[in-house]
């Protein structure tokens, strides 16, 4: 996979080593709060609000550290194993889901919001992985908690599809039905010892194809942003894998990298932020706030409409391992010629050039964990090796005949 020269090699490092100090640096180590572990959303405007999902990143960030020698590995440890304390604990949910966002000192609900599976499964994800890195302790701690999610309940038996999000005020709404970022989902589901769920989740969801500029059977997701191509290959590598019908997850990561700068160098006429080395339309801050909606084709969605310029360094970061000359000519370009897309945790999470300048001033989490992640998987594997030991994690590859092409040849012949 490496094909960069050496200044790509340091770039990247510089990118990784600040997007590590994000989830180093924005947690609760305060060994007497029940917080301790929980990490916030973002750096800035919101220093109450953990998000569960930077949770997940921050644990593989444990990893990389203890690796690379930037924390001890007694430190990384120790507080691998006291954040899922947290978790098992204190931080409030049901069913072994937990709320998108807590309060980072108690655990508790915040923003009215939601019990979120997805969000639930990063952090899993990361738990997972500092389990198999650790071992002892930590990854007896890692099963418990895997152990608690009842998938089951957070299934619409109508459809045989996730529900998107639950509130108690209201229950259950939205399903996912495509392809997206969810696909983690069912390869831990179905794997779980206590509260599995059956293959045909996975073999009923959506599995939309289209071509676009000359790019054949991409399968698409609803919204085209980039970040659903890449969270569930940040921890399961799908490299050389196919399912019975041919599916190549890794291989259609890969083509919609590629028809998202497709679409940017379409457009940027359209939009000055849009070039051939500034692209990744994913979701990130933006001009007028968040939007989880930035995205190209194909798509279901009117992108046209949903676009308004933005680009995020973490598109072309968190696709490193797909097209990586690409990317590395993308974070060039940002690092090279804008400054300002620079901070203190490295890439910041967008920028707009469309009235004047706007660049966000602060960073997210998630955006900064992919670029992390995908970052040190490009470079060593390191995250992918390690997860991908877990024996729930290999049970559910096989479950879902997502296999090596190796092995699918030899049953052939």
């Amino acid at each position: 996979m490496r094909l960069l020269k050496k200044y790509g090699d340091t770039l990247l490092l510089k990118e990784l080593k600040a997007s590590y100090h994000f989830f180093i640096k924005e947690a609760n180590v305060d060994s007497k709060s029940k917080g301790y572990g929980l990490i916030k959303d973002k750096d800035m405007y919101a220093d109450e609000i953990a998000s569960i999902a930077s949770v997940g990143y921050g644990l593989a960030a444990l990893v990389i550290g203890a690796n690379r020698n930037w924390i001890s590995y007694p430190e990384a440890y120790k507080r691998a194993s006291k954040t899922l304390d947290t978790f098992l604990n204190y931080v409030e949910g049901k069913n072994g889901f937990y709320y998108h966002f807590v309060n980072i000192h108690t655990g508790k609900r915040e923003w009215h919001c939601e019990i979120s599976i997805i969000d639930t499964a990063i952090f899993i994800c990361g738990a997972i992985l500092v389990g198999e890195y650790f071992q002892g302790q930590v990854k007896q701690k890692a099963e418990e908690l895997f152990k608690r999610v009842n998938w089951e309940w957070y299934r619409n038996k109508e459809t045989n599809y996730f529900y998107m999000g639950y509130k108690p005020e209201t229950g259950f709404w939205g399903h996912w039905d495509m392809y997206a970022e969810q696909l983690m989902l069912y390869v831990l589901g179905v794997a779980s010892p206590t509260y599995p769920i059956q293959k045909t989740m996975y073999d009923d969801m959506k599995k939309e194809k289209s071509t676009y500029e000359g790019i054949e059977d991409i399968i698409y997701t609803y919204c085209g942003t980039l970040f659903t191509y890449q969270f569930s290959h940040a921890w399961i590598d799908f490299r050389d894998r196919k399912d019975e019908n041919g599916i190549d997850w890794f291989e259609n990561s890969k083509k919609a990298t590629i028809a998202n700068r497709t679409y940017c160098i379409k457009n940027k006429d359209r939009f000055k932020t849009f070039s051939e080395d500034s692209w990744g339309l994913t979701a990130c801050l933006g001009p007028k706030g968040y939007s989880g909606e930035y995205g190209a084709m194909p798509a279901l969605a009117d992108v046209d409409k949903q676009n308004d310029g933005t680009v995020s360094p973490c598109g072309a970061a968190g696709s490193i391992v797909f097209t990586p000359e690409l990317s590395m000519k993308a974070l060039e370009n940002y690092y090279n010629h804008y400054s300002k897309l620079w901070g203190k945790y490295g890439f910041i999470d967008g920028y707009n050039l469309e009235n004047g300048e706007w660049y966000s001033t602060e960073v997210i989490g998630i955006d900064k964990g992919i670029s992390m992640m995908m970052i040190e998987n490009y470079l060593s594997q390191l995250l992918w090796k390690h997860f991908m030991k877990n024996e729930y994690l290999q049970k559910g590859l096989e479950i879902l005949n997502i296999k090596k092409e190796s092995y699918i040849e030899s049953q052939i012949t």
